[in-house]
């Protein structure tokens, strides 16, 4: 495991109404979330990324509107040809 320090102001705490491992969590989830979008992580590693759960996490990307899955309609359509 790999620890990475961020800084950021105290009164950010305050405004967000947030513990400092509440903020973390926050953190991890939305970095999690991010980099599956831009395809950099699979789900299942962005979920080990947020400290979730496959399900959980698949749980979380519904809740934000975010695909489950990168497939493309050409995509599907290639596999169906290959079937046959």
């Amino acid at each position: 495991m790999k620890t990475i320090t961020l800084e950021f102001p105290s009164e950010i705490l305050l405004a967000l109404n947030e513990t400092e491992t509440e903020f973390k969590q926050s953190i991890r989830i939305s970095l999690a979330m991010r980099l599956y979008k831009l395809e950099k992580l699979t789900i299942g590693k962005a979920a080990q990324l947020a400290g979730l759960s496959r399900f959980e996490f698949e749980t979380v990307l519904s809740e934000n509107e975010i695909p489950i899955s990168n497939l493309t309609i050409a995509d599907v359509l290639e596999d169906s040809k290959k079937i046959r």
